[in-house]
């Protein structure tokens, strides 16, 4: 099957920063994908050039099997909300869902009517004087409204409070299980999303860090606790991404999936063990590959003076 997006080689640059470093990655139709990373990881810069709002340095997008850039017949296959999204001066809700409804053919009326309901759009005031979370409502009634072929929302939930990203997350939910589409989903508020997305992009300095399906990465890791030898004990030979001391007792964040064998010993040496939220294993995953790439600069640079030091043990990938 064709992917919703495929992306080879991307390169972006804006003079001396590298915004995109040979990004390469698909997106498979009709699934959610969470699209993660710092500020400043590439995330925005990533979706613009698939939306053909930016140009890529180098690389090649396709979207469906096509060049999204002046190419028609693919933008009107897809949506781009982000927050702070723009609108004519003059534009008031109503406004800009009348002109949503005649740009995507496939305008959910319904669903649009229930989220200016449960969002409480003021419908006739003007979008430029909407507070953060009213202008957010907006943007997110367009973009699931829309039932574009993909849609990409670049955090425009984040104006909305606790209720009302409720309200838009069951809306998601709702949405794709009555009409399966590419949704991605770029948020910081990774364990708020965690149980919609089906693939997890973490982007890290304009590189792909992860690339994985959700499940297979959450099986990827697992907290041990418990008294501080018997879990250094256990955890020997393991790559560790987190550490955490509480007095005699010690928590460790480890990789790679624990078997039966490994549940037993657990049991015999009174640990206990933990699944790992999606939110904090992106975490330790992208610090630790920071630390790796720390270690190496150092190394190159001692190697570059002449020292004796040697490169660090290369870490297990976190894809």
């Amino acid at each position: 099957m064709t992917p919703a997006v495929s992306v080879k080689h991307l390169v972006k640059r804006f003079k001396k920063t590298v915004a995109l470093d040979d990004v390469s990655l698909d997106l498979e139709a009709g699934a959610v994908h969470g699209l993660f990373g710092h500020n400043g990881a590439g995330k925005t810069t990533l979706m613009s050039i698939v939306t053909a709002q930016g140009f890529a340095t180098a690389g090649e997008v396709a979207v469906f099997g096509q060049r999204p850039h002046e190419n028609a017949a693919a933008l009107e296959r897809m949506c781009f909300i982000r927050e702070g999204q723009g609108y004519p001066n003059d534009a008031r809700p109503r406004d800009a869902f009348k002109v949503a409804r005649m740009f995507y053919p496939r305008w959910d009326a319904q669903l649009a009517d229930h989220l200016i309901q449960a969002l409480a759009i003021p419908m006739n005031g003007r979008i430029r004087r909407l507070s953060r979370g009213q202008n957010s409502a907006v943007g997110v009634t367009i973009g699931l409204a829309a039932r574009a072929d993909i849609t990409f929302f670049d955090e425009p939930y984040l104006g909305l409070d606790a209720m009302a990203r409720q309200v838009f997350y069951e809306a998601v939910s709702a949405s794709y299980e009555r009409d399966p589409r590419t949704i991605v989903l770029s948020s910081h508020l990774i364990d708020e999303v965690a149980n919609l997305v089906a693939n997890v992009v973490v982007l890290d300095h304009g590189r792909v860090l992860i690339d994985r399906d959700r499940d297979a990465l959450l099986r990827r890791a697992a907290r041990i606790i418990g008294p501080a030898q018997a879990v250094q004990e256990f955890a020997l030979g393991r790559e560790v991404v987190f550490r955490e001391a509480m007095g005699p007792y010690l928590a460790l964040t480890v990789l790679g999936p624990l078997s039966a064998t490994d549940r037993a010993a657990l049991i015999a040496a009174s640990l206990t063990s933990e699944t790992v939220s999606l939110q904090q294993l992106v975490i330790h995953l992208t610090r630790a590959a920071q630390a790796a790439q720390a270690n190496q600069v150092t190394w190159a640079a001692a190697a570059a003076s002449g020292s004796q030091a040697r490169p660090p043990a290369a870490g297990g990938s976190p894809r």
